[in-house]
Order: structure tokens, then sequence, then C-alpha cells
């Protein structure tokens, strides 16, 4: 095992990137470290289910202990705690590989639960698509009370090799009074594709960084996210966007809905390296907030380094729309009901950037139930 980490915690509104999510009350000497458990444990119900697939030959899902040296090469702990945290251990994970030219049919799913309260749970997962391969990885965080109180850690490397193509989706529905921290990144090679999903619904309070890096040329990223809080949630995501090489193209686009006095915030950035001519790259952040005491803050930012590009952004917060209201009440729809279409309509915008079948439908019945959540 690894020397315990000296990176101090970071000082809310005292480092960058920590300007919004003060963690001063985080005590992380009063978490035992513990592996997560089984999918089985308690009455967790999980985000969705999937069946075990028939992995064709030279296929892993396997322990970390079977990971190559691409582990780690994404995500340094050199000056985050949280990284640092997971590098010491002790850490579960998994490492999911998918040789050059295999395409899978099924998705793999994969579950980590934390079963106690009091724990810090390291969490780690790395992905490799071999040049040509194609996979799809559903990926989920759960909590084995509703009233867990724990540190959920995690790390995550995705790496596409060349015309490769992933679909990565990851959720949380943790404890809402867990601490949820993440570093994920993913690295995007030569003609290959990213379709990066994720889903913020539990924990209390936390951060999570994704960043993703096209490193080849011809590369793409399509980066969704969704969060829906209610009660005295604060979520925190922060971006980036890199396009280290010419003719990229990615989209990223995340929608919030807010209730209670629940606070969240999105900080974006698109970085366009030198020489990374042809880029095309967009980013937005869409925020309801369905009660007055809701509050979300989103950021976007770029760094242009080429002069042959096109980088676009867009953000809002916004109240229910009074005037859509107005119009279903007016054919006679109450005003409860009519709340929720709006809602379902604003996060239907999102649904529909995948095309129809079974992930569209997975992804709906997802967030459908934790708005029912929200807004009861």
């Amino acid at each position: 095992m690894a020397s315990a980490p000296t990176v101090e915690l970071p000082t809310f509104k005292g480092r960058p990137g920590w300007e919004f999510t003060d963690i001063s009350g985080l005590d992380l000497a009063a978490y035992e470290r513990e592996l997560p458990g089984s999918p089985a444990l308690g009455t967790v119900t999980p985000l969705w289910r999937f069946p075990d697939p028939q992995l064709p030959e030279g296929v892993l899902v396997t322990t970390l202990d079977a990971a190559p040296s691409q582990l780690g090469s994404l995500v340094s702990g050199a000056d985050d705690i949280f990284v640092a945290l997971n590098d010491a251990g002790p850490r579960a994970g998994t490492f999911v590989y998918v040789p050059r030219g295999v395409v899978l049919d099924q998705p793999i799913s994969l579950t980590a639960v934390q079963a106690h309260t009091g724990t810090l749970v390291n969490q780690r997962t790395l992905v490799v698509l071999e040049e040509g391969a194609q996979a799809e990885v559903w990926e989920q965080f759960l909590s084995a009370e509703d009233e867990l109180d724990g540190v959920f850690n995690v790390v995550t490397e995705l790496i596409v090799g060349d015309g490769a193509n992933l679909r990565y989706v990851c959720g949380q529905d943790l404890s809402e009074k867990s601490w949820m921290f993440g570093a994920q990144r993913a690295q995007v090679a030569r003609d290959a594709r990213l379709d990066w999903v994720s889903l913020g619904f539990g924990s209390g309070n936390g951060r999570v960084r994704m960043e993703t890096r096209l490193v080849g040329e011809g590369s793409e990223a399509r980066v969704t996210g969704a969060y829906a809080t209610h009660g005295r949630q604060h979520i925190d995501y922060d971006t980036t966007q890199e396009h280290a090489a010419a003719n990229t193209f990615s989209d990223l686009a995340f929608r919030g809905v807010l209730a209670g006095r629940s606070t969240a915030v999105w900080k974006g950035n698109i970085i366009v390296d030198p020489g990374a001519q042809k880029t095309d790259a967009f980013q937005e952040s869409r925020n309801l907030l369905i009660s007055k005491r809701a509050h979300a803050d989103a950021i976007p930012g770029l760094e242009i380094q080429a002069n042959d590009v096109r980088c676009t952004h867009a953000a809002a917060v916004a109240q229910v729309d009074p005037e859509q209201l107005f119009y279903l009440r007016s054919h006679g729809m109450p005003e409860a009901e009519a709340k929720q279409l709006v809602i379902e309509g604003f996060l239907a915008a999102l649904v529909e950037r995948f095309e129809a079948g079974p992930v569209r439908d997975v992804l709906a019945d997802a967030l459908e139930r934790r708005l029912q959540l929200v807004l009861n």
C-alpha cells in the first residue's frame, strides 16, 4: 500500500476550482477506509439493471490487479488529495479491456455499493478500448442505506483507441448524507468517438471533475450530464473539453432541476491547443429552479490557441416559465400536473440526444424516477 497522502484539503474559495464547494465540515480522519460491497446489500435500488453479457474471447472485465501500465496515466494525485487518497488505498475497482476490432452488442454493467455508515470508499475504474473496438460500459455508485454518512471517492480513466467507439454511462444515487468526490478523465485517439453520460442524483455535497482530451485527429466526444436535487443537496461539476489535435469535435450539454434549498454549480472550459485547427466545440448548461430558495451557477469558459476554430457556449438559470404554466392551466390541466409536464419537457431535451432504443429508454426511466422523488 502507498503511504498516506500529505496534500491538504482544499480551502473553500482559496483554491481554483473550489470557489463554490465548501468542504470545511469534512473530517476525513473520522471515516474508516472500506471496500465497497456487492449490489445485493440491503435494499439497494439500482438506477438500471442489465443481464450479464456473453463476452467475446479476449474481452476482460476484472479487478485492477490485471490492469496494465495505463492505470494512473491520465489522472494524477500530485496536487489533489482525493486522487491521492484513491492512490493510497485500500481501493476497489474494475479493469475493462476490449481488444482490437471487437464489437460488443450488450452493455457491460458495473455496480459499487457503499455498505456502512462512517466509511470512506475508494473506487477506481479503467476502461481501455483498442483500435476499432466498440463497447458500452454502464457504471453506478449506490448506498446501502438512505441515511448512510460516508465518503465516496472515485477515479475513472477512459482510453479510447484509434477508430474505437465507447459509450460510458456513470450514475450516482448515493445517500444524501454522503460526500461524493470524483476525478474522471478520458483520452480519445484518432477517428475515435466517446459518448459520455453522467447522472448526479444523490450525495449531499462534493465535487466531480470530468475531463475529455481529444488527442487524435478526427476524434469526437459528446458529453451529457443531468442532475436533479432537493433539500440541501449541493452538486458541483467541473468539465473540460481539451482539443489537442486538428479536426476534432466536442458537444457538451448539462441540465439540472433544483428544488428546496439545493444548490448546483457547473463550470466548463473548452481548451483548444496550438495547432488544433478546424476544432468544432460547443458547451451548454441550463438549470431549472422549481423553488425560490434553490440556486445554480453556470460558468462557461474558452481558452483558444488556434485561429481556425468554431467554439460556442450557452448558459441559463431560470424559474419555471409562467407563460407555459398559464397555457397548460388554461386548457384545464391542474397546476401540479402542468408544472411536472414543463419540467419533464426541460429534461426531455437531454434524452433526445440519444437514438431511439434501450439507451434512451433507460435514461428516461432513471430521470423520471428521480424527478418524482424531487417533486414529492
